[in-house]
């Protein structure tokens, strides 16, 4: 077994040759992959944007010229030049800044979780491949084997213990095999495609697999512990997002400062000899934005107060789901050690059975029929026990994305 965190996971000998051939193309999908690439991307723009909550109202600028020309004491005011800059509430820019991190932090489990996904997927894909291949050689194994029998066939014919039928019979069922291997030949090239296209690369590339995979009876034990799945935690960030929101609401409904100056120049006013002669005028400004009609602020609360109460639901219900299929993935990978189980002693069994046929060839009292329906056992054990590897690990796979912390 081996510790991951506060989870025990039995992992067996044979599958962790498995893990180091499979966790290559894993990390390949992870950085080819297009899907992963996207939410880098988005991860990407949700930091830049909390560096854009740090950006001030615009800086406002004006002139303007006085058509009629207002007359003063000092003289006459030719234009206006105005500069003004808004300052939002103390602490707003913060809040700002800390929603905005807030959102980055959600987008960056989504990169957590479809990474998860793919590891997932590219797992599954290629346990699929291991069987179709290990299939394919138990095929290529019974058509040798039928051959085989063929040969002891002709050979009985010869001494009149068998008939001719008996030897089409075994040709017959030797293009049926030869047929399945076919089929699983065009699967093949249809799940090589799939797991090529996971790891964003040319569907045909071929693709190791390892030689053999097989269950281990040692006892796994499993911690159920789901709190700190990134699927359950991005809940979490949503819920600190929309908090976030709410502080920045109450920061927003706050008035706003403006600080300005306006300069006026003023024209010397002719014939007249004073200390304040066309002086021109400078006048600093303060401003205040306050919003009288706040009932947009007050909407927006209600809003983050039922948008709270609306991911906490949806966290319990995919909870719950999560539980769901981990349970049932325990219980299917249990069910394919037992099936696993049950084939390897049927398989036995059936060897047995074969080799008692063989003997009775050494005396002349071969049946053939019996022979093809050992052979046809002996295959059905085999499909059956390859379908149980592949089951079994891709249980596991499932099982690891949902508690591997």
């Amino acid at each position: 077994m081996k510790k991951i965190g506060s989870i025990l996971i039995g992992l067996l000998a044979m599958g962790i040759v498995n893990a180091q051939d499979l966790e290559s193309y894993i990390q390949e999908a992870e950085a080819n992959n297009p899907e992963v690439q996207a939410f880098e991307i988005r991860y990407n723009i949700s930091k830049e944007k909390v560096d854009e909550a740090n950006a001030l109202p615009n800086t406002e600028l004006s002139a303007g010229v006085f058509v009629s020309e207002p007359e003063t004491r000092t003289g006459a005011q030719k234009a206006r030049f105005s500069v003004k800059q808004m300052l939002p509430w103390f602490g707003t820019i913060t809040a700002r800044e800390n929603y905005a991190n807030a959102v980055a932090e959600v987008d960056y489990l989504d990169i957590s979780i479809t990474k998860r996904k793919l590891r997932l997927s590219v797992s599954q894909a290629y346990y699929k491949l291991y069987a179709i291949t290990e299939k394919q050689k138990v095929l290529e194994e019974n058509i040798q084997l039928l051959k085989t029998y063929e040969r002891l066939a002709l050979t009985s014919v010869e001494v009149g213990n068998a008939s001719a039928v008996d030897v089409l019979r075994l040709q017959i069922r030797q293009n049926e095999l030869q047929e399945q291997k076919e089929v699983l030949m065009q699967e093949y090239f249809s799940e090589q495609s799939v797991f090529n296209n996971l790891l964003n690369r040319k569907e045909t590339l071929a693709i190791d697999i390892i030689d053999s995979l097989t269950i281990d009876n040692e006892m796994e034990q499993i911690t159920t512990v789901l709190e700190l799945h990134p699927e359950l935690e991005k809940y979490d960030r949503l819920y600190e997002s929309v908090t976030q929101s709410e502080l920045l609401n109450q920061k927003e409904a706050n008035p706003n400062l403006g600080f300005g100056l306006d300069y006026i120049p003023v024209a010397d006013r002719a014939g007249m000899d004073f200390s304040d002669n066309g002086k021109d005028i400078l006048m600093p400004m303060v401003s205040l934005s306050i919003p009288i009609f706040n009932n947009k602020y007050k909407s927006r609360s209600v809003q983050n107060e039922l948008r709270q109460e609306e991911i906490n639901s949806q966290k319990t219900n995919r909870k719950n789901l999560l539980e769901t299929i981990l349970n049932t993935s325990i219980n299917n990978k249990e069910a394919a050690k037992i099936k696993f189980n049950t084939q390897k002693k049927n398989l036995k069994q059936a060897k047995n059975a074969e080799e008692i046929l063989i003997k009775n060839y050494e005396t002349g009292t071969i049946d053939f029929n019996d022979v093809l329906d050992i052979q046809e056992l002996q295959l059905k054990f085999q499909m059956n026990q390859i379908d149980a590897v592949k089951n079994y690990y891709s249980q596991m796979a499932v099982i690891n994305y949902l508690t591997n912390q």
